[in-house]
């Protein structure tokens, strides 16, 4: 059966794609037009602009396209959501916006103690992987996902959760508050890599159903109530999820996990590598620095 019963709001979700449009336009008028109304503001370069502009379509990939409704049908999809929402999309934003605006953010009293806060390394890792492993227990998942405001409010804390996670590695706006050198952001990762490892293999190796979302007709239906509208929703004459699924249950559940994991070694690789070449190009300097400083003529007293 094709998905387009669902009808074009529930597909592309009209009104989220505006405000994501509307972001992007605001952003390159803050790093354009008004650049000049904040202090130390430089011009952004175009792989800035590129990244930010990737970073809103990714947030409008995972939350605004079929991938949305997609998510609520197949536990596979939903897993891809996530790893797109909370691990591919956090260090692009984070790597767009230019140092002097997150400066201009940062200074904001009621800002900047949250943000010191829950940005210390360990802390970000605790909570990041601790509230994402919560959101997956069955008893939580399966009540959220039913819930629209529960829902919007939990999508929200991860989101939040993912931009403390990834600013301690990502982020030298702020150096006094850097706590990672080169080798210790390398330590980060794989410990933000081991943290999540047990809600995967609680999914991977589960041989049973864990969600009722997923299994269940009437659950099932509640949670698609989130992404599609009342009104049509109840014209539709739907059975459950096996309608659409091509995959049994259990299998789809497997993958999912399977799926969450491969994308966050791809994204961590990345950002390993990235970090890596980073803390080797500013070692370099250092040492090209003290060989000059060495060879440097000694003044005539």
């Amino acid at each position: 059966m094709s998905f387009d019963i669902f009808g074009f709001r529930a597909l592309w979700s009209p009104y989220y794609f505006l405000v994501i449009v509307l972001v992007t336009v605001l952003y390159f008028l803050i790093i354009g037009p008004w650049r000049s109304r904040f202090i130390g503001s430089t011009p952004v370069v175009m792989k800035q602009r590129i990244l930010f502009v990737l970073g809103m379509l990714g947030l409008y990939i995972s939350k605004g396209s079929p991938v949305d409704l997609l998510g609520h049908i197949m536990f596979s999809a939903h897993m891809t959501q996530m790893a797109i929402l909370y691990l591919v999309v956090p260090p692009l934003l984070i790597l767009g916006i230019p140092n002097w605006l997150w400066k201009a953010i940062i200074v904001r009293p009621f800002i900047k103690p949250v943000l010191k806060l829950f940005t210390h390394p360990i802390i970000a890792l605790i909570v990041f992987n601790g509230v994402f492993s919560c959101y997956h227990i069955p008893l939580i998942f399966d009540f959220v996902k039913t819930n629209p405001l529960y829902h919007a409010a939990m999508t929200t804390i991860i989101f939040i959760a993912a931009i403390f996670m990834w600013l301690p590695l990502l982020n030298d706006t702020l150096p006094k508050w850097q706590s990672l050198s080169g080798i210790k952001k390398i330590g980060y990762i794989f410990a933000n890599g081991v943290l999540l490892t047990p809600a995967c293999g609680l999914i991977i190796f589960a041989t049973d159903p864990l969600y009722a979302t997923y299994s269940e007709p009437q659950a099932w239906i509640n949670a698609l109530s989130l992404c599609v509208p009342i009104d049509m929703l109840n014209g539709l004459n739907l059975t459950g999820p096996d309608m659409f699924n091509i995959l049994p249950l259990v299998e789809d559940q497997q993958l999912g996990g399977i799926l969450m994991k491969i994308i966050q070694e791809l994204v961590y690789g990345s950002i390993l590598a990235y970090v890596f070449f980073q803390w080797a190009s500013k070692e370099r300097q250092k040492d090209e620095l003290e060989v000059k400083s060495d060879f440097s003529p000694e003044p005539i007293k």
